[in-house]
């Protein structure tokens, strides 16, 4: 559930917030028609809450610096688009980015996968290179 990136030379503790998300260095520009997608399981998940919750205009979908490979998914119900999110809209789900993030997730595929007694969202991200052994955070 985590993504791929390197932001600073020491790594933290897995689990601790490491500080400001810096801007994504240049060889993770961005690649010409990739976008941020949602499978038809995470649009349905998405939509079912949004209705029980009763407001909401999607998610917000985004990468901290945190753990010992670097970067973690931040993922949260969004109530209002900001000017400066990148909005993309999978199966009539929009999934709402913010420039600092976007270089790190360009062509991940949220997903929601239920695993015997366990469910959550999954993502599928062509930059990540690496994962912490405890699963808490990646690298790109």
């Amino acid at each position: 559930m985590l993504a791929d990136s390197t932001v600073s030379a020491e790594p933290a503790a897995c689990g601790t917030e490491r500080g400001e998300l810096q801007p994504a260095p240049a060889a993770l520009s961005r690649l010409p028609g990739m976008a941020v997608t949602m499978s038809e399981a995470a649009a349905r998940h998405i939509t079912r809450y949004l209705g029980r919750r009763g407001k909401g205009v999607g998610v917000r979908l985004g990468v901290k610096t945190t753990g010992c490979s670097g970067l973690a998914y931040k993922l949260e119900y969004a109530d209002d688009i900001a000017p400066e999110d990148h909005v993309f809209e999978s199966h009539g789900v929009k999934i709402l980015i913010d420039p600092k993030s976007l270089p790190y997730l360009d062509g991940t595929e949220l997903d929601f996968v239920r695993e015997g007694l366990n469910e959550g969202f999954k993502f599928h991200n062509p930059r990540e290179k690496d994962r912490c052994g405890c699963g808490e955070s990646f690298r790109v």
